[in-house]
This record gives C-alpha cells, sequence and structure tokens, in this order.
C-alpha cells in the first residue's frame, strides 16, 4: 500500500495496484460475505409448493434449506442467484436465466450464519411449469415440497420463506400473474381455485366473479360451448388471459377467513 496527494492535495492510497482518493483503509473494517437466497414457488396438483434443497455440506448437512450461496467477486447478486438456482436444483442455466426473480429484502442479523458474518439478499418468484429438480453444487438434491409440509428449515430461512410467502401472496392481488397457473382456457372456478391454494382462504364465489369480470383486460370469454365441471350446477363457460398485466383496482385478499 503506499500514499500519494494529487495535484489538489488530497491524500490517496494505491492497494494492489488500484487508487483509493481520500485515505480510506478497506482494513479498518471488518469484512463479511454475501449471498443470495431463493423463495420459490410453484402450484402444483393444486397445492402450493416451495423449491427447497437438501444441504450436502457443514453446517447443517442433511437439513433442508432455501436454494443459495455466496456471490462471487465479479457477479452481481441477481446474477448469483440465477447461477445458484441452476447449480443447486439442476435446472439448465437458460431456464433459471429466464425467470423474475424480485429482489425481496435484505438480511443482516450478525448471527443468522455460524460461520462468519454474512449478509444475504433473498429473491422471491411465483413460477408455473418448472421441472422436477435435481441436487447439484453443495446441495445433496433438491424438490418440490408442499408449502408448510417441511420444517423448520435452517439459518433464518423460515423468517425469508415466510416474507417470500407474504410476497407473492400480495403480488396475486395487483397483477394477472393466476392466469399463468390455469390452462390457455380455464373456467372462472378454476382460476378462484389458484387465488384459494395461494392465499389459503376460501373466496366468496359471485363476489370474485363480479370483480374478475369488471377488471378491465383481466380476462376475455370465449365464444363455443360451455365446460361441464362435474358440480351439480350448469356448465361454466370459458375464458383466456386478457391483454392486462395489472389490476385496477387490486384483487384484495379477504382478511380473517380461512380455507
Amino acid at each position: 500500500m503506499t500514499i500519494k496527494r494529487d495535484r489538489e492535495g488530497v491524500a490517496a492510497m494505491t492497494i494492489r495496484g488500484r487508487r483509493v482518493p481520500g485515505g480510506y483503509d478497506p482494513a479498518a473494517f471488518e469484512p463479511f460475505a454475501v449471498t443470495v437466497d431463493l423463495a420459490v414457488f410453484t402450484v402444483r396438483l393444486g397445492r402450493l409448493h416451495v423449491l427447497l434443497v437438501e444441504r450436502g455440506e457443514e453446517p447443517y448437512r442433511g437439513d433442508w434449506a432455501l436454494p443459495g450461496g455466496f456471490v462471487r467477486p465479479r457477479e452481481s447478486a441477481g446474477q448469483a442467484a440465477r447461477r445458484e438456482l441452476a447449480e443447486e436444483t439442476g435446472l439448465l442455466a437458460r431456464t433459471a436465466g429466464a425467470l423474475h426473480l424480485e429482489q425481496l429484502r435484505t438480511y443482516s442479523d450478525p448471527d443468522r450464519d455460524p460461520r462468519m458474518r454474512v449478509v444475504s439478499v433473498a429473491y422471491a418468484a411465483l413460477v408455473p411449469d418448472l421441472p422436477e429438480p435435481r441436487g447439484g453444487g453443495d446441495a445433496a438434491r433438491a424438490q418440490w415440497v408442499e408449502f408448510g409440509a417441511r420444517g423448520p428449515l435452517v439459518f433464518d430461512h423460515e423468517h425469508i420463506l415466510a416474507d417470500a410467502y407474504d410476497r407473492v401472496g400480495a403480488k396475486l392481488e395487483y397483477t394477472c400473474l393466476a392466469t399463468a397457473f390455469c390452462p390457455p382456457e380455464f373456467t372462472l372456478g378454476e382460476l378462484r381455485q389458484v387465488y384459494e391454494t395461494i392465499w389459503g382462504v376460501a373466496l366468496d364465489r359471485p363476489n370474485f366473479r363480479r370483480k374478475v369480470l369488471t377488471t378491465p383486460g383481466f380476462v376475455q370469454a370465449l365464444e363455443g360451448p360451455p365446460r361441464r365441471t362435474g358440480g351439480r350446477g350448469k356448465p361454466a363457460a370459458l375464458y383466456r388471459a386478457g391483454p392486462a398485466t395489472t389490476l385496477h383496482p387490486p384483487l384484495l385478499r379477504p382478511e380473517g377467513r380461512n380455507a
């Protein structure tokens, strides 16, 4: 390390060949690591599932966690998130790269990792039609697990998962994402089931129907015969996703009523 002054007399240090102005000394601060953690949800067989990995290394070898890992020196947190998702679950890099990962928040409790001080940038996603995962990297195996069916997770991943669940639930309130989990032609009952599955609440059918049909661009009615759904009522009309991407007004989830 060398210290020089520029033409204005301002001190600057050269550390490892790089000029650092203002006399700043990185060695005066305790180093820490940055990781990424991912909470990826999907709907499978009418149930909400989350992607989990079994840890193949210490600490917590053999326990279950969210996919994730350390950010490398020359990559962004977003790049690290997609790389770790591909490495730990066996998803193709192009599949992981195409996912819309929404940055959730930063978790920085000093004692969240027993190895060292680790700050984690967490991401959340709710996506349809992902393939079966397989373990890779430092994950012994990976699998889709019904939400709430396995726990507790290691580190502070239960906290991250709870925050991510709140985020994806809110996303359904103001976007048209729910239609992505329906077949190309669907009934309003099938659309309602997506909301009930992810929100974990029972929705009032007439009220849900009214809100969906009065929201501009949410769904489009299809011509042709209705589909018999197997219930006692009359056959249900068919719809497809409309051109809208956001909901105005939002479709708010009811409070205080459990499924």
